[in-house]
């Protein structure tokens, strides 16, 4: 095997050494992956948050609604409670005629009972009439005052029974118009009961629906505090990459100063400046003769440039880090 072998197999060798030591342990994730990450956080934190504004939105304005709704079952409860009251009223007072009606019947019956009584005692005790008066009469003052003690019995017997039926006829005029004026007030506290019982499951539903987007809010509220966890995780992971990265590209190697970070380099060449492998790269840097030429090369190769302009071609193409693909090696050291 000839010095030139050697010196592949030993780049080879330091190729894999390196490798396997900058390759992230534990399964830690590369920085496109944690910047993807928490892109892909931060947009969701931004539809959660969201999310949780909307849903505090809906849950404050349902709330109103519910406390508006309430305030309107309450005042039909107080217009309820006034109607079953006067309905109340009203049925009482029309049973109370009721009763009314049915005692100045009874006592109608009583009177004329009473009254038929009399006439027949009057009739068999042998009462006498107008004319049988007229005839027996001592004089006329006490003609006159017999007569008009006939009368006013008389009179008085008819007006028992006047009253008596006018009271009755009263009192069934009254339960009439009562009970047309319950039957009324029934119909208007059965309306407002049915509005009552509308409004309470219409503000029923409100609370329910507060409750759902209650629920709802913390469930996202809950969402977004694991995701923004997380993605806090994510940058100090991200950080923790970053300031290794700049301890790696402080790192100087031996043979430099180097125009990129020296775990490339050694990863890429071992900092040697090898002649052209199977792809054609050469050099420090590992150039490909495209890539050579179209920044300028002075020569066909890399490798038989001196350094400093394998250097200053290296540092153009690395560009400050934005052209860190261009070396197979950039990923493999986590430096992508």
């Amino acid at each position: 095997m000839d010095r030139r072998h050697l010196r592949a197999a030993a780049v080879v060798l330091a190729v894999l050494a390196t490798a396997i030591v900058a390759v992230p342990a534990g399964g830690q994730q590369s920085e496109g992956d944690l910047r993807n990450r928490i892109d892909s956080q931060r947009g969701r934190e931004r539809s959660l948050s969201s999310s949780v504004a909307r849903l505090g939105r809906l849950e404050r304005a349902t709330a109103r609604e519910v406390a508006i709704y309430e305030q309107r079952v309450a005042a039909v409860q107080a217009e309820l409670a006034a109607a079953e009251t006067v309905l109340a009223s009203t049925e009482q007072r029309r049973d109370h005629q009721r009763e009314r009606a049915l005692r100045l019947r009874a006592r109608l019956h009583t009177s004329r009972t009473q009254l038929a009584t009399l006439l027949r005692e009057r009739y068999a005790g042998g009462r006498p009439d107008i004319v049988t008066v007229i005839l027996h009469s001592d004089g006329f003052a006490k003609l006159l005052e017999t007569v008009d003690f006939l009368k006013r019995v008389q009179v008085q017997d008819q007006r028992i029974l006047d009253t008596v039926k006018g009271a009755r006829q009263d009192a069934v005029s009254q339960r009439r118009v009562l009970t047309k004026l319950a039957t009324q007030r029934r119909v208007a506290t059965d309306a407002v009961r049915r509005r009552h019982a509308a409004l309470a499951t219409i503000a029923a539903g409100l609370s329910e629906r507060r409750a759902a987007l209650a629920q709802a809010r913390r469930a996202r509220a809950a969402l977004l505090s694991g995701t923004r966890a997380s993605r806090r995780r994510a940058e100090r992971s991200l950080t923790q990459l970053l300031a290794q990265r700049a301890r790696a590209l402080k790192a100087v190697g031996p043979g430099g100063p180097w125009a990129i970070p020296w775990p490339i380099v050694q990863c890429e060449s071992g900092g040697q400046n090898l002649p052209p492998n199977s792809a054609g790269a050469s050099g420090f840097y590992q150039f490909l003769p495209a890539t050579w030429r179209g920044l300028g090369g002075s020569t066909p190769h890399a490798y038989l440039a001196p350094k400093d302009e394998q250097d200053r071609l290296a540092e153009q193409l690395w560009a400050g880090g934005r052209g860190a693909r261009n070396w197979v090696c950039a990923a493999l050291v986590g430096m992508l």
